[in-house]
């Protein structure tokens, strides 16, 4: 069956719905058999118009042959109306299998059998897992601290990103926030068909013109094996990659920003211990743990990662109830800690919730969460790094073992841009926690 519905469906893409069926009408029938026995005197007596100028034929068409079964079957007669019919070819064939039932259940479960296989097979190479529990692993970066020496401050650097990424987007914040726009030319990738990072037209490699990521990578002096991933610091100088993990080049970036006027400081020496300990937190049960959900290969390992997704969100919430930002040291504003999160959960009800099961409850249930992803949102430059429709049509559109149909959803309500500009109300609240850090301690041995 499984074979059929396969040949069926390539033959009727190839000869396309634009075929015509043409009847057959008695004229354009050859004569018959007692016909041609006559003698051409009886035969002109007996049909005249036979030996008369006949008219042109009529411009020749494509016939759809039926099948080739007795007129006297009803499967028969089935299928040639299929072949008469406008509708589609794949939905009659089944109303005539097995009518408007249900397909049978051998089809079902090879169908089933068939499509786990080859899911299973994707999600090795997209996510891989560890065989024991089914529980995703993300894959190290190949280049995962800065380069050593480091670039100078005249090096020509350059910043690949992608838009739907929330680990590229952490660079393209900081550099935005800490205006390092004029300094640090970026180009943005888009996901091709097969998911691979690719470039277009509308939005090209400025710095070589590569039609993919990848022959950048390969453009280092070193050559390249493995996944070209984004973020990516690239040296022009060097023909070098300088990093490709987020967090070390939004560190770098920072360092970047010391010489300039910006009174923003994302990472200041007296904080960086406790951003580091944030991170700690937030990188395995936020920033990883949706995707351990949306990428669990088993029931166990879905459920270990959503519960200790949704118990991180419940803690993030009471903390940041009391205290402006996530660093609660004295005279501490927005930090990387606080970009790490943000790109998280602005992601959160557009595609985590419905495309990765974190469906607990929505961030928009969470008032404090939300109110702060909101004034995140609204500091200088941030809007603009964030293309809600570039995210949905990268993961609904490219993720295709998780979305087959490529359907993308309806944008939800509180991800439009003007719900995301409504006043946060959060200027009251105190950057420093009155609890000074001990929150964050209890933060720990609540999800780890």
């Amino acid at each position: 069956m499984g074979c059929l519905y396969i040949f069926m469906k390539a033959q009727w893409k190839m000869v396309g719905p634009s075929l015509s069926i043409v009847p057959l009408s008695p004229t354009s029938l050859p004569p018959s058999s007692s016909t041609l026995s006559m003698s051409p005197v009886a035969a002109h007596r007996a049909s005249p118009a036979m030996w008369s100028p006949q008219p042109p034929p009529p411009c020749l068409q494509l016939r759809r042959l039926p099948p080739t079964l007795p007129p006297s079957s009803r499967r028969g007669r089935s299928l040639i109306r299929i072949a008469a019919s406008q509708e589609d070819p794949l939905t009659a064939l089944t109303r005539v299998l097995w009518g408007r039932a249900l397909p049978p259940s051998q089809l079902v479960l090879a169908v089933r059998h068939g499509w786990t296989s080859a899911w299973r097979l994707l999600m090795r190479q997209l996510a891989p897992s560890d065989p024991a529990t089914g529980a995703f692993t993300r894959t190290p970066s190949r280049f995962p601290a800065v380069a050593q020496p480091a670039p100078g401050p005249g090096a020509r650097l350059h910043l690949y990103v992608g838009l739907p990424c929330p680990w590229a987007h952490r660079a393209l914040l900081v550099r935005a926030l800490l205006g390092l726009g004029p300094r640090l030319p970026v180009s943005v990738a888009v996901p091709g068909d097969d998911g691979a990072w690719s470039f277009t037209p509308e939005s090209p490699d400025a710095l070589y013109g590569k039609r993919r990521l990848r022959d950048v990578y390969a453009a280092r002096r070193g050559g390249f094996e493995g996944r070209a991933s984004v973020p990516m610091l690239w040296d022009a100088d060097r023909r070098e990659v300088v990093c490709n993990e987020s967090i070390e080049i939004a560190k770098f970036l920072c360092t970047l920003a010391d010489d300039t006027t910006n009174a923003l400081d994302l990472w200041p020496p007296e904080h960086r211990q406790e951003i580091d300990r944030w991170y700690g937190v937030i990188y395995p049960s936020v920033n990883n743990g949706v995707y351990r959900c949306g990428f669990a290969q088993s029931q166990a390992a879905y459920d270990a990662a959503a519960g200790e997704l949704f118990a991180a969100l419940d803690m993030l919430e009471g903390h940041l109830s009391g205290s402006r930002y996530l660093c609660a040291g004295a005279g501490a504003g927005v930090t990387l800690a606080d970009v790490c999160l943000f790109t998280t959960l602005i992601r959160f009800d557009l595609v985590y919730n419905p495309l990765f099961r974190c469906s607990r409850r929505k961030l928009v249930e969470y008032p404090s969460l939300h109110a702060y992803m909101r004034e995140i949102y609204q500091l200088p430059g941030a809007a603009e790094t964030c293309d809600m429709a570039a995210i949905a049509d990268g993961y609904f559109g490219t993720l295709f073992p998780l979305n087959p149909g490529g359907i993308l959803p309806i944008v939800p309500a509180s991800c439009s841009r003007e719900a995301l500009m409504e006043p946060h109300g959060r200027e009251a609240l105190p950057s420093a926690a009155a609890a000074d850090g001990r929150q964050l301690g209890a933060t720990a041995s609540v999800v780890g």
